[in-house]
């Protein structure tokens, strides 16, 4: 799969099959994250693999709309140092995201809002925030329904806004292309 590919045709997956990831998948994953750019170079990551059933399912009461994570195969949570390492974090997360989808593996991002919680069940040290989680799990045949749905929704307009919608050319609301 071409990246543009890959970057117009990734959707968030929350419905996943009951099954793990194959082996191998998620070391690549990860290194898709490792290899994300970051100011200058700083690579302000940290991740938390989490697979076990159990501790997924308490890692998604951490998130007011991480319900997603309770049925993955793995999430990844990434800890930064400081809130101005979010953007690199972002970065780093769709890095990971769009390695999973070109290998046919789904994913979601979350915020974990219950942060000591989700501190303390990963064992992370105080000095790191929590930037984001995300699940990785094989999309459920049920869920190519609601996937079907969601292409409709964008190609009806009623999913992503037009790209002239949310672009001015060399200053705010000039609508054409020099």
């Amino acid at each position: 799969m071409d990246a543009y590919a890959c970057i117009t045709g990734k959707r968030e997956i929350r419905t996943f099959a009951d099954r793990p990831l194959e082996r191998g998948v998620l070391p690549k994953i990860l290194e898709a994250g490792r290899r994300s750019g970051s100011s200058r170079n700083r690579q302000p990551w940290h991740f938390v693999v989490i697979e076990d059933r159990h501790r997924l399912r308490a890692l998604a009461r951490c998130g007011r709309f991480a319900q997603h994570v309770a049925g993955a195969a793995a999430a990844v949570v990434i800890l930064i140092d400081t809130a101005r390492d979010a953007f690199d974090a972002g970065r780093c997360a769709q890095n990971m995201m769009l390695a999973a989808w070109s290998l046919g593996i789904g994913s979601c991002p979350a915020t974990l809002h219950r942060t000591e919680p989700a501190h303390a069940l990963l064992g992370a040290p105080a000095s790191k925030s929590i930037a984001i989680a995300v699940s990785f799990g094989y999309p459920h045949p049920r869920g190519r329904g609601q996937l079907e749905r969601a292409v409709l929704r964008v190609l009806t307009g009623r999913g992503r806004r037009p790209l002239a919608s949310m672009v001015s050319w060399e200053e705010y609301g000039r609508s054409t292309h020099a």
